[in-house]
């Protein structure tokens, strides 16, 4: 009982410790919901796997929405100190990012709804790219602070186009281009910078370790949004993939060392998003490419991140009842 006491400390605003980037286990559900989607129209997996993800995906964000909502009323400092953070502030992207995913889940049961979802995320997301983009091109910044996060406001722009199939909007040629081209063009000097900072400066803190696989989306997420734009596999699409893979097997490493290197943390979502992202992208690499190899690159794919979005939601719960979430959000 103390435990849970303690997460209402007197004095302290109510929820000023939730982190905007647990947004990530919205995205990280919703690309997994996507991936169990896919799977059943190419394996014939059962289609309620899809459906009760993506209900868990839709739970969670209604959650967290109400939760940031209510820190953004009793802790607005909190929530301003945490947008103007050279290294937090990326993570707001995650909100937008989850708007532009979770409409593709909500489509067969709310389109209208859905569309709108899709419309407010796509605005956002145009706006906090340009925002967050100005602001490192006005103020000077510090290569300690180049860390994964910040692929998110910019190359968020490759989810823009992703739903666009299946919400029956007007055609959008244009800003799905725009989105391609944008989330592409600055993901080759954002991913040089870091792994700059990554190889000559010193190592990222232990709670930051997870978001390094936050350097799979590019590829992932550019691969998926690549093909819905042109409507086909060709050389480039197959390019994304391949290195895809290659930096999925250079960061796994990571992945299987973060039970030893640091405690958990809800921060440990960052490697959510990225490993459903991979999955869906091999699921649709293995429709347009069939053969026994690509079919069982997808199915591990698929397995292994279902496997560590659930171990990640059984170890989010536990804590939440226990009442560890103010530690585990530090």
């Amino acid at each position: 009982m103390s435990e849970s006491l303690a997460l209402v400390e007197p004095g302290r605003p109510l929820l000023d410790y939730l982190p905007v980037g647990l947004f990530g286990s919205v995205m990280g559900l919703t690309g997994l919901s996507v991936a169990w989607r896919l799977a059943s129209v190419r394996y014939g997996a059962p289609e309620g796997i899809a459906l009760g993800i993506g209900g868990l995906a839709a739970v969670a964000f209604v959650l967290l929405l109400a939760g940031y909502s209510v820190k953004l009323v009793t802790a607005f400092p909190a929530v301003r100190a945490e947008f103007r953070h050279p290294i937090a502030g990326n993570l707001f992207g995650t909100v937008l990012i989850s708007l532009l995913l979770l409409p593709i889940v909500l489509e067969p049961f709310a389109r209208r709804f859905a569309q709108i979802l899709w419309v407010v995320g796509a605005v956002g997301m145009v706006v906090f790219a340009w925002l967050i983009v100005s602001r490192w091109m006005s103020d000077r910044q510090q290569i300690a602070h180049a860390t994964p996060a910040w692929i998110i406001p910019v190359v968020g722009l490759l989810d823009v186009p992703l739903a666009l199939p299946t919400l029956g909007l007007p055609p959008m040629h244009g800003l799905t281009v725009f989105a391609l081209a944008a989330g592409l063009f600055f993901a080759v000097p954002l991913f040089t910078l870091i792994f700059s900072r990554l190889v000559f400066e010193p190592p990222l803190p232990d709670a930051l370790k997870p978001s390094l696989l936050i350097l799979v989306a590019p590829f992932a997420v550019g691969y998926s949004t690549y093909t819905v734009t042109v409507g086909q596999t060709d050389l480039f699409a197959e390019a994304l993939y391949m290195l895809m893979l290659f930096m999925l097997a250079v960061l796994l490493r990571q992945l299987w060392n973060l039970p030893v290197c640091c405690p958990f943390r809800v921060s440990w979502w960052a490697v959510s998003f990225p490993l459903a992202a991979s999955s869906i992208a091999s699921l649709r690499f293995a429709a347009a490419r069939t053969g026994i190899l690509t079919d069982a690159i997808a199915l591990a794919l698929l397995t292994l991140a279902t496997l560590v979005i659930a171990a990640l939601f059984y170890r989010t719960l536990l804590g939440v009842g226990r009442g560890e979430l103010r530690t585990l959000s530090t």
